[in-house]
């Protein structure tokens, strides 16, 4: 039992209480986990548990996808693009001048984006609003889904028809009025990441070639609360998986470092 503590639920909470200390003395713009290319700051950590996503907690669900599931499947071409990947094709009217600065997309058969409703480029962090477009190059429709009714419409079709110039091919825009929908104002990110999983692992991944699979999401619902917690867990298990190898770690710079945990 630990000291001062002289029940079950006291210890539970003193252990609770001792985990959450080294977060409480981060900054905001402190560094919290860097997985692979993306580095969480305390600020994402915090917005992950009851606030509006920021684009670094979606890139790092994206990240996680890929290195944690996406890589087992040696054939597949799926893109899971970043959010400021997708902002740069909302804000460029001429997305060939992107080439460069995205994928190949030659091979690729879908194409995931999460869509914000920033048209302010000079505003980091900005828009109010998250949603999800997927888009199949193979039988050449782009899936909204959006969780305000048709409140991204506008920014996702704009991002479509400018993934349709990339690929040289004609995309039809599909706005599925049947997504799952929020009840309040800032679970839009988190549904964004749930439903791309669902649509990734469930759907594209484990279909054989010549099955006929629908992308719509009509009679699904999505856990916002458990999502969270659950993409809360995944970054405290990197997290620790980072400590402990830093603690192996034969750098003499290791003790004290200032630098958080990292994978990758």
């Amino acid at each position: 039992m630990l000291k001062g503590c002289t029940s079950f639920g006291q210890i539970c909470w003193r252990k609770i209480q001792l985990i959450s200390k080294p977060l409480l003395q981060l900054a905001p713009d402190d560094g919290y986990l860097s997985y692979h290319d993306v580095r969480l700051t305390k600020e994402d950590i915090d917005t992950l548990k009851s606030d509006w996503l920021t684009d670094n907690c979606i890139a790092f669900w994206e990240e996680y996808l890929e290195r944690e599931h996406l890589s087992s499947y040696k054939n597949s071409n799926i893109v899971l693009l970043r959010p400021s990947m997708a902002f740069m094709l909302l804000q460029t009217k001429d997305p060939l001048t992107l080439r460069e600065a995205l994928p190949d997309f030659t091979n690729t058969t879908h194409i995931f984006l999460p869509i914000n409703d920033c048209r302010n480029v000079e505003e980091a962090e900005g828009g109010s609003h998250w949603s999800l477009l997927l888009v199949s190059v193979l039988d050449g429709v782009s899936f909204h889904y959006d969780s305000l009714s048709d409140m991204n419409f506008s920014e996702a079709k704009l991002v479509s028809n400018r993934i349709s110039m990339l690929l040289n091919r004609p995309l039809r825009f599909n706005n599925l009025v049947d997504s799952p929908q929020q009840d309040n104002g800032s679970d839009c990110g988190v549904f964004v990441c749930i439903q791309m999983r669902h649509l990734l692992l469930k759907r594209l991944l484990s279909r054989n070639s010549s099955q006929k699979v629908s992308m719509s999401m009509g009679g699904r619902t999505v856990n916002a609360s458990a999502g969270r917690k659950e993409m809360l867990k995944i970054i405290e298990e990197k997290r620790r998986e980072g400590e402990r190898r830093r603690a192996r770690s034969l750098s003499p710079y290791r003790k004290g470092s200032k630098t958080p945990p990292r994978i990758g």
